[in-house]
């Protein structure tokens, strides 16, 4: 687990290779481990220093986050948390040189252990991470790093890097004095053993632990310091409306922290470190961005016992954006991809979409030419179906049309093998319904990408009625070669994520058509914690399509079919108005050319507004758009469209940007309590309207005392 050597010269090396995991973790067995290491190297009169490191292709990830949920209660978790952090201290002050040997990724406790180490030198390896990622978790760095980062490169160049949880490859880190040094890879153990033959006893001392030490660029007191809290308050308040309190805790942090003594730094980190842990926001982003997150990307819900497909050549219907984004993100992963559409020049279009991706990719560096040359030499623009032979998988993305979906299935069909999968990008059309225009319709899947699909994360695979287990196994394996995450839902209207999305949008403009005031909606929007406003989503979505979908889905349900009180002013929009979106520059907002959008003028005309002291409140507003959306979840449970709780939670993260401190659509009704929800829902549904009723599930798990998740 942690190897422990002297050399002739002295030298001892520590290094971390923790059995039977890909990379090193802080937990249970490997802290107690270090901390002997530690201290045999400190108390060895024949050791004068030592050397960090890890053997493993990778430095340290971080701490185990298990382990931070084994301990039990406050009280526990700050004597751990203190317990740590004197661990680290004892590196600093134990009088003889530490030198870090960062040979790849250290983010997290990995990135802390070297920042408690003298000096930190790196492999000059551009794919490697170097950062304090737990605000994305909803955590804030415990073992110093509020603490030691700011003393070290200074408060205003740090607070971003916390705030954030940027990642930094090494040659960057080394830019802003995050690491001391970058070395090539095989020379690496040598330099850092160097380094502490050489060092003298100044060199075993922090810059903080000396006499006459200042924060560089200023003390949180300073003019400079006092001008970077007010203005970085004023900035996290603005981007995150208090949602994270891990964001304002890190703020606290530095602040406190750094007007004090490295010691007391370390306790006050430690409190604040405690007091986020217990926070729902906390519990909620762990729980799904990192355990649930990482659940789908290992395909924890693969159906056992199929083998492992691996792709060599896909087809894809359809060269426009999305049709091509997928070509792009397969052709990354090495595949070939056979891009089709009607005419040579749409096809030729869609593999330009690739070209211009990885001339900006090669513009920031992150790519060389023979790369980029690589990537577009597997895409093959053609209008002949024939050269889809070989193809292990065809996607189509094209037009929401049954006919048009229906005639590239059947020429896909008489190209492909019998065992071939061919999946449906669609985002609405149910795949049951797809699926008649296949002679196979076993073979037969949706799996729903995300625009723009470069960027967005997810692919929700949908199951028609005829998909066999071995179609979805093989398709998970598609969607993690291309390095996305998966999500399983059976078949429906507008699948899952499109169906629950829809709420949130068609809530926002609801309320407008209420008389509600249109900026009071798209900022409650906002301040809940969705990424944009109801409205302005609207707009990109484009209002048309709303429009289309709507009747679409009149046409197929015919009577059955009930309005959403959207209906009439999505039609006013369209219809009467020719107010489509951002597309054509105008919706809800105007896009004037050079300009920033804003609410178009015409609208309380339109939509005439309540008077002032008739509007309701912003929680009120708040409410009702992110508990539509969670009694809409809650529904798709019911009906088995999606399966499991945490399937819903990462969906609607990573699908549509629902509030990541929440933990999700499910994780927040989890977090008010379900009896509580039940409560709030039937009081909502009795305002405004049947839609908030909250199904028999909700009711049932309530009258139980059920609850979605454990803890």
């Amino acid at each position: 687990m942690i190897n422990y050597s002297v050399g002739d010269d002295g030298v001892a090396v520590i290094e971390w290779d923790m059995p039977g995991r890909s990379m090193n973790v802080l937990n249970n067995d490997s802290i107690p481990a270090f901390a002997e290491a530690i201290k045999k190297a400190a108390e060895d009169d024949a050791v004068k220093g030592a050397v960090i490191t890890s053997g493993k292709p990778d430095f340290i990830a971080g701490a185990d986050l298990e382990m931070l949920q084994g301990w039990n209660g406050a009280e526990e978790m700050f004597e751990n948390g203190m317990e740590l952090q004197m661990m680290f201290r004892s590196i600093e002050t134990s009088g003889k040189p530490f030198v870090a040997a960062i040979n790849g990724t250290a983010l997290g406790g990995g990135l802390e252990i070297c920042l408690a180490c003298h000096r930190r030198i790196a492999a000059d390896n551009p794919k490697a991470r170097i950062g304090l990622p737990e605000v994305k978790v909803g955590l804030l760095p415990g073992g110093g790093g509020t603490q030691r980062l700011p003393r070290m490169i200074g408060i205003q160049a740090a607070l971003p890097l916390l705030l954030e949880g940027t990642h930094l490859n090494p040659a960057k880190a080394f830019k802003i004095g995050v690491v001391d040094e970058v070395v090539p890879a095989d020379q690496l153990l040598d330099a850092a053993r160097k380094w502490v033959a050489d060092a003298g006893a100044e060199d075993a001392v922090q810059p903080w632990d000396r006499k006459g030490f200042r924060i560089p660029g200023g003390a949180p007191m300073s003019p400079n310091g006092m001008m970077t809290f007010t203005a970085g308050n004023a900035m996290l308040r603005e981007k995150t409306s208090g949602n994270f309190p891990a964001a304002l805790n890190i703020m606290s942090c530095v602040y406190e922290g750094c007007c004090v003594d490295i010691n007391n730094g370390l306790k006050i980190e430690t409190r604040y470190f405690v007091k986020t842990c217990g926070t729902p926001e906390a519990k909620n982003m762990i729980r799904s961005l990192f355990f649930g997150i990482g659940a789908a990307n290992k395909l924890a819900s693969r159906p056992k016992e199929i083998p492992t497909q691996k792709f060599t050549k896909v087809g894809v219907l359809g060269a426009g954006m999305m049709g091509a984004g997928i070509a792009y993100v397969t052709a990354m992963a090495g595949i070939d991809v056979v891009l089709i559409d009607q005419d040579q020049a749409a096809a030729e279009r869609g593999k330009g979409y690739s070209q211009g991706l990885l001339e900006k990719a090669m513009k920031r560096k992150k790519m060389d030419q023979a790369k980029a040359d690589a990537v577009l030499a597997k895409i093959t623009p053609t209008t002949d179906y024939s050269q889809l032979d070989g193809a292990e998988l065809v996607i189509e993305a094209v037009f929401e049309n049954r006919e048009i979906k229906a005639d590239v299935t059947t020429k896909s069909e008489a190209v492909i093998a019998s065992d071939a999968i061919f999946a449906s990008n669609t985002s609405t059309l149910p795949i049951t319904g797809l699926a008649e225009a296949s002679d196979r319709p076993a073979n037969f899947i949706g799996l729903h990408f995300f625009s723009p699909v470069d960027k967005m994360p997810l692919v929700e695979i949908i199951c028609g009625k005829e998909t066999s287990q071995e179609t979805l196994a093989r398709s998970m394996d598609y969607v993690k070669a291309i390095r996305k995450t998966p999500i399983v839902v059976n078949d429906s209207r507008g699948f899952y994520t499109s169906r629950v999305f829809g709420t949130y949008v068609n809530e926002g403009i609801a309320m407008l058509a209420e008389g509600i005031n249109p900026a009071l909606i798209d900022n409650a929007g906002k301040m809940s914690g969705m990424p944009v406003g109801p409205l302005a989503l609207a707009d990109e979505v484009a209002l048309d399509l709303i429009y289309k979908i709507r009747n679409q889905t009149k046409t197929d349900l015919g009577d059955k079919y009930i309005a959403a009180p959207s209906d009439d002013a999505v039609t006013k929009m369209v219809e009467d108005l020719g107010r489509v979106g951002k597309r054509e520059g105008k919706g809800f907002y105007d896009y004037p050319d050079g300009g920033q959008k804003h609410l178009w003028s015409g609208l309380a005309e339109q939509f005439p507004q309540l008077p002032e002291d008739e509007q309701p409140s912003v929680d009120e507003v708040i409410k009702r758009l992110i508990y539509i959306q969670s009694v809409e979840t809650a529904r798709c449970l019911e009906e088995n469209v999606v399966t499991t709780p945490q399937d819903a939670d990462v969906g609607s993260i990573l699908g549509w940007g629902f509030a990541p401190a929440r933990g999700g659509a499910i994780s927040q009704i989890h977090t008010v309590g379900v009896d509580n929800f039940v409560a709030e829902c039937d009081r909502l549904a009795q305002a405004y309207g049947a839609r908030f009723t909250p199904p028999q599930n909700l009711r049932t798990m309530a009258e139980k005392g059920e609850q979605f998740y454990a803890a």
